[in-house]
């Protein structure tokens, strides 16, 4: 018993040691692990992946609340997501929750909702980084007139070949 408590504060001591030690490997790893998540490219994601999900939300609602109900009336009034084929013998007329309950259905009507969803949500975004690309190709014009700089090495190398075909003439 007394060998086993002698472990478990050693392992203490160790974890402590490792954590507090400026030299040791869990240390090392918070501060690496700082680092990368304070670089912009990390932050930027998580700005963007944020704000991905509020216009996800805004467009399913766009879809749901404004689109497919006036989709649904041409397609006999009823609601465009409770379509469905029943695999268990289900009545057609119930909704696609009630449907569900009774036993297997493909919900195609859910799925084309979800679908339409998604090409809104790819258009948009197709949109946005069309503009961005074209306000970057305004921001920064391409530098095809200015032509890199000749090395200092070249430069000798054609004064002295220049030197030798006056001496040479001479």
């Amino acid at each position: 018993m007394q060998q086993t408590s002698f472990g478990l504060r050693l392992s203490v001591w160790v974890i402590i040691r490792l954590l507090f030690n400026n030299q040791g490997v869990a240390m090392s790893m918070m501060n690496e692990f700082r680092q990368f998540a304070m670089r912009g490219n990390v932050v930027d994601l998580a700005v963007g992946v944020i704000i991905g999900g509020a216009f996800g939300r805004i467009v399913d609602s766009l879809v749901q609340d404004v689109i497919m109900p006036p989709i649904g009336r041409l397609f006999g009034g009823l609601d465009f997501a409770n379509y469905y084929i029943p695999l268990n013998g289900q009545v057609t007329g119930l909704a696609l929750a009630e449907a569900k309950k009774a036993g297997a259905v493909i919900a195609y009507g859910n799925f084309l909702t979800i679908l339409l969803n998604f090409i809104i949500l790819a258009f948009i975004i197709f949109q946005m980084v069309r503009l961005m690309n074209r306000l970057r190709q305004r921001v920064l014009p391409p530098d095809e007139a200015k032509a890199p700089a000749t090395p200092e090495d070249v430069v000798l190398l054609r004064e002295i070949r220049d030197a030798l075909v006056i001496k040479g003439t001479d």
